[in-house]
């Protein structure tokens, strides 16, 4: 269970338990990816936690104009995941090679 930040700080920002649970996810997935952060300190050293304290920090938030489906999203998110990969193996193989 969280302790912090508080999950009515939270759900002041994200109309939902729903909501917040796949917002932070997707945050810490983005987190664990290499995305920037977008605070300068964070007391929590997971990703989930971190993700959390910046929805309570205003920092992230749903998009309400967006009709992106769920999985029109994920597929998006694969594609740019195997891309990212290739590109990772073409590294790889030109510093053997040299």
């Amino acid at each position: 269970m969280i302790s912090y930040p508080p999950i009515d700080k939270l759900l002041e920002k994200v109309d939902s338990r729903y909501s917040l649970a796949i917002l932070a996810a997707k945050r810490a997935h983005e987190l664990e990816s290499g995305s920037f952060e977008m605070l300068d300190k964070y007391k929590s050293g997971k990703t989930v936690g971190m993700a959390l304290e910046e929805i309570a920090d205003g920092k992230v938030e749903i998009d309400p104009t967006s009709d992106l489906k769920e999985q029109d999203a994920e597929a998006i998110d694969q594609a740019e995941q195997y891309k990212q990969a290739e590109q990772d193996n073409e590294k790889k193989t030109d510093q053997q090679d040299n």
